[in-house]
């Protein structure tokens, strides 16, 4: 499909949001299916540092992807490696037999930082491809299909959170179910109006700690072990724990929620230490001192940490988060507040 006439008449634009979460992982297979009777969930908060995708002609028979923090690549239709830093904003073109077209991705996020920003790009592509090809936007449809074309090219078990929360938006529990013939999920909202959204962005508190995450290590850790049949009583914890954490918002119950965040990554570090580096130690010990919970986004190992808690605990927290982000490079509070709206068609 050559766009590079289309797309010289019409310029695309998308944009979608990047998420904090808890209880990641349990939205791969691998471990859904196993726990599949304790009705395995995964919480996660839409941001408003979007990430932007735009769709303009380029040369026929060719593909070009930019994207902030990436150098630029050019591949001829079909011939883009998947395994390239950017494989798989080629894999989504390659999908719909794309070429003509250059996709410009700038995302208000620092580049990987385990906001789930590569996940939330393939969403904004797809929609964008939509567009070109006047099909309806479906978020769940979008949603599934970015996983799948993650999952083929990555080379390890993904989950699909990330893609929701970039097709949704909003403050979410996600149900990772099996149906007759594929899995499904559940959307549960965890707060009934947009004013108690509103209110909860004095609960939170989002830091990125300066050093860029490799996903793969970590997880790729969780899934050996899980394998493996060592992790799997902890596994059911943070299932039960994911639940309880996800009650304790819908009762505005900002203390529990804070103590139940606290175990969750305290077992994650009993099984991956490397899950928090040093100044996420820092930060997380600060923020059980104010008593608030913190976590890693994603699957740590750099990036950043977010800490929830009554709000004037919030409020002590966030200078003394920022004297610890002062010694780093790069480091900082992000200014961002959550995010009700999914894509968006700009």
């Amino acid at each position: 499909m050559n766009l590079e006439k289309k797309l010289g008449q019409q310029k695309i634009n998308t944009s979608v949001p990047c998420r904090v979460d808890l209880g990641g992982t349990l939205d791969i297979s691998t471990f859904f299916l196993p726990l599949h009777h304790l009705s395995p969930s995964s919480f996660n908060i839409a941001l408003d540092l979007r990430t932007m995708v735009s769709l303009s002609p380029w040369q026929k028979g060719f593909v070009k992807v930019s994207s902030k923090g990436f150098e630029s690549a050019v591949f001829k239709k079909n011939e883009a490696p998947f395994n390239h830093p950017m494989g798989l904003m080629f894999a989504v073109a390659n999908y719909f037999d794309a070429h003509g077209v250059h996709i410009h991705i700038e995302s208000n996020s620092p580049p990987r930082s385990a906001l789930g920003g590569s996940s939330a790009a393939a969403v904004a592509i797809i929609a964008a491809f939509f567009t070109a090809l006047d099909r309806q936007i479906f978020p769940d449809q979008i949603a599934w299909l970015a996983h799948y074309i993650e999952a083929s090219v990555a080379g390890v078990p993904c989950g699909m959170q990330d893609q929701l929360a970039a097709a949704f938006g909003g403050v979410n529990l996600w149900v990772w179910k099996m149906g007759k013939t594929s899995p499904l999920f559940e959307q549960i909202p965890v707060f009934e109006t947009d004013d108690d959204i509103k209110a909860f962005n004095s609960n939170i508190l989002v830091a990125y700690c300066g050093i860029p995450h490799v996903s793969k290590d970590i997880n790729k850790q969780w899934v050996e072990s899980f394998v493996r049949g060592e992790t799997r009583p902890i596994f059911e914890k943070i299932a039960d724990l994911t639940k309880e954490f996800s009650k304790a918002l819908m009762n505005k119950d900002f203390s529990q929620a804070a103590d139940l965040m606290n175990q969750e990554t305290k077992l994650r570090i009993e099984m991956t230490p490397d899950v928090l580096d040093n100044t996420g130690k820092k930060l997380f010990e600060k923020a059980m001192a104010c008593n608030c919970g913190a976590r890693f986004t994603g699957a740590g190992g750099g990036g950043c940490l977010w800490a929830i808690g009554q709000a004037q605990d919030i409020e002590r927290l966030s200078p003394l988060w920022q004297e610890i982000l002062g010694c780093v490079e790069t480091a900082k509070i992000l200014d961002t507040k959550i995010e009700n709206k999914g894509i968006v068609i700009c």
